[in-house]
């Protein structure tokens, strides 16, 4: 599907009925090259957000004060899981970059665990998006130890 495409630049005439932003046009195309397709930031933030926390040795994403947020927020009836914490995106119309702030299990090989993110993160992004990601920046925020557990709440409510 690529074709139906042109490249910005290069000094390349585009075919006639193809631009950068839109498939080929008129009753000739085919009917999934006719017409725009846009994705949002927050889309691909959701799918590298995923993506990334799927790779064994990852223990959450984001920063100190977006994961205690994020911790508040989900605890908050209606405010769900932030899925996109310690997730920024740019995208463009044919490309992608991601930084990733992440968290990671204590005894794990860093080097191999962000290898892992990036693949994964590459490859949910182009599959379902079709755009190119450019780079995947990631930042090790902190090292889980098994012995720190999180801020939990009591099983019991205080009302009985």
């Amino acid at each position: 599907m690529t074709d139906n495409i042109t490249s910005v630049g290069g000094g390349s005439r585009p075919d006639t009925g193809v631009s950068a932003l839109r498939g080929r046009t008129g009753a000739g195309a085919p009917a999934e090259t006719r017409g725009k397709t846009t994705i949002a930031d927050s889309v691909v933030a959701k799918i590298a957000g995923m993506a990334a926390r799927e790779v064994p040795g990852i223990y959450n994403l984001g920063a100190g004060m977006a994961r205690a947020f994020g911790a508040m927020r989900e605890r908050v009836p209606g405010g769900g899981v932030g899925v996109t914490r310690g997730v920024k995106v740019e995208v463009g119309e044919r490309q992608a970059a991601v930084d990733l702030d992440v968290v990671v299990e204590y005894g794990v090989p860093i080097v191999d665990v962000a290898g892992g993110v990036r693949t994964n993160v590459i490859s949910a992004v182009e599959r379902m998006t079709g755009l190119e990601v450019v780079e995947v920046n990631i930042a090790v925020d902190d090292v889980h130890l098994p012995d720190e557990e999180e801020e939990a709440e009591p099983d019991q409510g205080r009302v009985r």
